[in-house]
């Protein structure tokens, strides 16, 4: 957990602007609602940041006072039955008898080129993104291309193991020189083909499925899955930073840990 004790209070509704204003999320065609999901308290003096809004991210943010949640996972999905019940009323009930805002960004903070998961996990692991307009690849160009300083695939394997602290699961050939690299964080294993497409040596994601290992050995274009929840435990907090910094109130980031 870290803090920054600042305090003052700012509205709601300021915040909100501030984060859609930076994120953008009418650009996007997403899987569930960004910006406010659940409406609390009207002023905000300490806002939590945190990758998924569980049921344990909560009850940390309680104890800590918060105001506000920030999240990169919220609570609402698209396919969702709709109804309250069993894990969706704890979560919910908690935020509402504590008068709690919780925001929500998904895309839109996968892609923002300063505070988004893809730009803090290059800073993470010292990938040189290329420029924006032959740097992207993918759905909505969500996906990211660059250069690294390892220059072989065993020698970043071993770069995502120490400043992650998850030994990825690799598929592919740890001789292979690299000179591009490919990464979208968390779920985006159906971004490979593109990622090959556009000329990538290696792949970095969080998570990888049947398909991508054949894929990998196939093409000999390397594979490397990183862990979801590591892959983006870094955007959200760097955004609480910027928000708290522009307003000056108290910002928490809480680490849940997650083997996924």
């Amino acid at each position: 957990m870290t803090s920054h004790p600042i305090a003052h209070a700012i509205d709601t509704g300021a915040l909100l602007a501030q984060a859609d204003s930076w994120l953008q999320p009418a650009l996007f065609k997403d899987y569930g609602p960004n910006g406010l999901q659940v409406e609390g308290t009207s002023q905000v003096t300490h806002l939590v940041s945190g990758v998924t809004a569980s049921l344990a991210l909560i009850e940390q943010a309680i104890a800590v006072k918060a105001d506000a949640i920030l999240v990169h996972h919220g609570l609402f999905w698209r396919g969702q039955t709709g109804v309250v019940t069993g894990w969706m009323r704890q979560r919910l009930g908690r935020l509402l008898e504590h008068n709690i805002n919780l925001l929500a960004y998904h895309l839109p903070l996968d892609a923002h080129p300063l505070h988004g998961n893809n730009a803090q996990l290059a800073r993470q692991l010292s990938l040189q993104p290329l420029p924006e307009l032959n740097g992207r690849f993918g759905d909505q160009r969500l996906g990211w291309l660059g250069t690294s300083s390892d220059k072989t695939v065993g020698a970043l394997a071993a770069t995502v193991h120490r400043c992650l602290s998850r030994e990825p699961i690799v598929v592919g050939n740890a001789e292979r020189p690299i000179r591009t690299v490919a990464w979208c964080t968390g779920g985006a294993q159906g971004f490979f083909e593109a990622a090959i497409a556009a000329g990538a040596d290696a792949f970095i994601t969080g998570e990888i499925s049947e398909p991508q290992a054949h894929i990998a050995r196939e093409t000999g274009v390397a594979f490397l899955a990183c862990g979801h929840h590591a892959t983006e435990r870094y955007g959200a907090p760097a955004l609480g930073e910027a928000l708290a910094q522009t307003f000056g109130i108290q910002h928490t980031f809480i680490e849940c840990d997650n083997p996924a």
